[in-house]
């Protein structure tokens, strides 16, 4: 069984910039720095901003959701408006608006409901992966334990959840705001039983490989889905 966001890897060319981007901009806190990254909290979801070298590298042009209370969203929207040129979007009674970071990785905010004591950005929500064949990787996907919720396969796309973290698989495509789903992404959901998991796709899988937080997998389309145990 999957759960919630682990992480989600970005590859950047300067570290320090993206840092104090996202720190200006969406107020996340530095909560580690190792050589070549800097780890950002959102919520109990870590952004990694990675600079090119380590394998797996960090995604690019990925386009990812983060939650804010909505009670803040206005807040965040009148923000951020003096700024970017935000794109804004009704999925039944929430909305969500979309800005790039300046590695061109595409940033939704989207309000959820939290307690009054909550504030700020609170967690990773979604995840766009660009992948050849949707077929397939939908596929491989829901043997790894995610469940289709939107079937949008005529239009390139379809949209996953494990309940707590949503994905979503596109063929090549511009999609809202002109977002493209990320590539070689790197990323880790939290798992009951990471090994058992592990060996639903491992036929399939271009890589299974144990590591300290549970079992790498890397996917048919280059992207790497830890599963921590």
């Amino acid at each position: 069984m999957l759960e919630g966001p682990e992480w989600l890897t970005l590859e950047v060319k300067d570290t320090d910039r993206l840092t104090a981007f996202y720190d200006g901009f969406l107020e996340l806190d530095v909560v580690a720095e190792r050589d070549g990254e800097t780890v950002l909290g959102a919520g109990d979801t870590e952004i990694r901003l990675r600079a090119p070298g380590p394998i797996p590298r960090g995604g690019l042009h990925t386009h990812y959701a983060l939650t804010v209370p909505e009670g803040e969203y206005d807040g965040w929207y009148d923000r951020l408006d003096q700024r970017f040129n935000l794109v804004e979007q009704t999925f039944g009674d929430a909305r969500s608006l979309y800005f790039y970071d300046p590695e061109g990785n595409c940033v939704e905010l989207g309000e959820r409901p939290h307690e009054a004591d909550v504030s700020g950005v609170t967690g990773l929500f979604e995840l766009v992966l660009e992948v050849e064949e949707l077929d397939g990787a939908v596929e491989f996907y829901e043997r790894l334990g995610f469940e289709i919720v939107d079937d949008g396969r005529e239009d390139g796309r379809v949209r996953l959840t494990t309940g707590e973290f949503d994905l979503e698989l596109w063929s090549p495509r511009l999609g809202i705001a002109d977002a493209r789903g990320g590539v070689h992404v790197d990323f880790g959901v939290a798992a009951d039983d990471a090994r058992a998991i592990a060996r639903e796709v491992a036929d399939d899988a271009l890589s299974v490989t144990s590591v300290e937080d549970g079992v790498r997998i890397r996917d048919p389309d280059g992207h790497y889905v830890t599963l921590v145990a």
